[in-house]
């Protein structure tokens, strides 16, 4: 698999003024179905090329598959599935964002298919406004907020509540069914 971007350290810019400090945090800008979203990239290991899956049967639908990444085997989640849309088309763009997101005594590495990758976005407190609500019906809790762009919006997604605490166990290595 052709790496495509490395994330080691978070990177917080903090500016300065007057009287207050802004504080800049990092987030990976990508694309999802023709719609704009964007995550702290504190939880992004790495990026890769859409290669291939290997898929495992009898796993939830947006359990694409699994990759194999330095000898580890990484489920691979369809955002787009997740979030109850249509699958994800793989095409030249399609990446892989490898995610490791605290659980409850360890770390989850997983990965989240998506169609591409556009950019690295420095976005302040106060270029994202709190997720809307949106009534019991729907499902808000993936969203942290929804960031302004010049003038368009993008989607902050919450990558610690894409999977509940129950489905990061059913996909950790140490799980084995009843």
């Amino acid at each position: 698999m052709a790496e495509l971007m490395k994330f080691n350290k978070r990177k917080t810019q903090v500016s300065e003024g007057a009287t207050q400090v802004e504080v800049r945090n990092q987030f990976l800008a990508f694309t999802l179905g023709g719609e704009s979203f964007a995550m702290d990239t504190r939880w992004v290991k790495e990026v890769i090329q859409f290669t291939g899956l290997t898929e495992v049967p009898l796993m939830p639908p947006f359990i694409r598959g699994v990759l194999n990444l330095r000898d580890s085997v990484v489920p691979v989640i369809d955002l787009s599935v997740r979030f109850g849309k249509p699958p994800t088309e793989t095409a030249r763009r399609t990446c892989v964002v490898i995610l490791e997101i605290p659980r409850r005594e360890d770390r989850a590495i997983l990965g989240i298919m998506v169609d591409n990758v556009s950019e690295v976005l420095e976005l302040s407190e106060h270029d994202i406004e709190p997720a809307p609500a949106f009534g019991n019906r729907l499902h808000s809790e993936f969203i942290q907020g929804v960031g302004k762009i010049g003038g368009k919006f993008i989607i902050v997604l919450n990558v610690q509540q894409v999977l509940s605490d129950e489905e990061m166990d059913a996909l950790a290595p140490e799980h084995e069914a009843s």
